[in-house]
């Protein structure tokens, strides 16, 4: 009833309408109507030859004239279509039965399981972060049951991780190992730009049935327009945001950033954007501040209460393996850390490809014991020392004897390799981790 109640009320008596005058590309220009639009005011085109009408999304202005960028292809618009500018904003009505559920970037479920129950509030769709200084501090330790991660880059909740890699390394397997294992009462899951062939493989093979219960996967494949595929990530936060505010503890994942910039970067390029670095435009950089900012710590309530944290991890795809190119340097400078997985790595078969000495969480050492980071110190000691002498080693240009600490790494080293692999099914609670790589250095220390 207060939905039904709530869509009463938006009925507006007055329809607003205007014309087609154009269509250039990827952009539609129109006129009429002008003093009921605005960047990102969303509108109806009516298309020819029985079509149905076409959503498009304000995204510029030239002159007398709006641009629009369409949600679907262009066929059937022709020149005096009608456009219907709707008054409602971008926004969804998630609830609590959309765990278990697969939606597209408009909330609709692409499943086949059935409608979707819509709640009470609408929550739009590109909300702001919350203010700096109404959020609360990142919380206790989360446990991830991924030892590379629980020990060398320790998260806490409402953290936000990078997981910086090339193609095909193995990110969207860690995803699915986080997904299925991690501390928390849900997970929200945006496949922004997936090869559409991979999504039936992660939701049924990676993410499997029992880590899709607790849930919510949101899907845009990489043939859909850009203004989906920016939609399905604001999406992903928007209904991160619904579960957090019903005091669930959320786990996001967001797979991938660099895709979320490659369609703003589409849009930008259309609407007339110049190009900047590597043709990425000026909008590309200000837009994911603003996306990646609304995970994290939950904002005050009005009665002093703190909302529940949303602990997200974000991958990012570097391009030619390049982990300084832009999309992945602006992203590090934003998050609470990262985690670089190497092709290197993964060509030798150790997976989760994780390079440990390049993967930093900035909430260590703080929230280890002195126990911890002793381990943490001493491991990253021997890895480091081993991987300074890795190329003369291997190609047997080191004797041993030479020096003792190198030695000692590569007693070590089949050891904590095995550590460090881990199987996708495979589970360690955050204190076994420590446990088992202390009893690893000590043994070796004995030797």
């Amino acid at each position: 009833m207060r939905s039904l109640l709530a869509a009463v009320e938006r009925v507006e008596p007055v329809v607003v309408s205007g014309r087609v005058a154009g269509v250039h590309g990827l952009l539609i220009e129109t006129r009429g109507g002008m003093s009921r639009l605005a960047v990102g005011a969303r509108v109806d085109i009516d298309r020819q030859a029985g079509l149905a009408p076409l959503a498009a999304e304000v995204v510029g202005f030239r002159e007398n004239r709006a641009l629009l960028m369409p949600f679907g292809p262009v066929e059937g618009v022709a020149p005096g279509a009608e456009i219907r500018i709707l008054p409602d904003g971008a926004s969804l009505r998630p609830s609590l039965s959309w765990r278990g559920r697969i939606v597209d970037a408009f909330g609709r479920p692409i499943d086949g399981k059935g409608p979707l129950a819509q709640g009470p509030t609408p929550y739009p769709l590109r909300s702001p972060p919350p203010p700096a200084h109404a959020r609360g501090r990142v919380g206790a330790r989360l446990d991830l049951k991924v030892r590379a991660m629980d020990v060398f880059t320790t998260c806490c909740r409402g953290q936000r991780l990078g997981v910086f890699s090339g193609s095909g390394v193995g990110k969207s397997v860690l995803l699915s190992m986080l997904s299925r294992e991690a501390e928390c009462d849900v997970v929200v899951v945006g496949l922004i730009g997936e090869r559409g062939r991979e999504v039936r493989e992660f939701i049924e093979e990676t993410l499997g049935e029992e880590g899709l219960k607790r849930a919510v996967v949101v899907v845009a494949t990489s043939d859909e327009p850009a203004l989906t595929r920016r939609q399905a990530a604001y999406a992903t936060l928007t209904i991160a945001e619904f579960m957090r505010d019903q005091d669930l503890e959320v786990l996001c994942l967001m797979d991938s950033v660099t895709r979320f910039a490659m369609a703003q970067r589409e849009i930008g390029l259309a609407a007339g954007e110049p190009p900047t670095t590597k043709g990425y435009t000026p909008t590309v950089f200000s837009e994911l501040p603003k996306l990646l900012e609304r995970a994290g710590p939950g904002p005050r309530r009005e009665d002093g209460t703190l909302a529940g944290p949303i602990t997200a991890l974000f991958t990012v795809l570097v391009d030619g393996d390049d982990h300084n190119e832009p999309i992945a340097d602006a992203v590090r400078g934003i998050l609470d850390g990262h985690i670089v997985m190497e092709r290197a790595i993964a060509e030798r078969g150790r997976f989760p490809a994780i390079n440990v000495l390049k993967s930093i969480s900035r909430t260590m050492p703080g929230c280890q014991s002195p126990f911890e980071q002793d381990v943490v110190r001493r491991a990253r000691q021997t890895l480091a020392a081993y991987s300074n002498m890795e190329e003369l080693i291997r190609i047997g240009a080191y004797r041993r004897g030479a020096d003792p600490e190198i030695d000692r790494a590569i007693r070590l080293n089949p050891d904590l390799e095995d550590f460090l692999r881990q199987n996708k099914d495979e589970a360690t609670p955050l204190a076994e981790a420590f446990e088992r790589l202390d009893a690893i250095l000590n043994a070796g220390a004995e030797a």
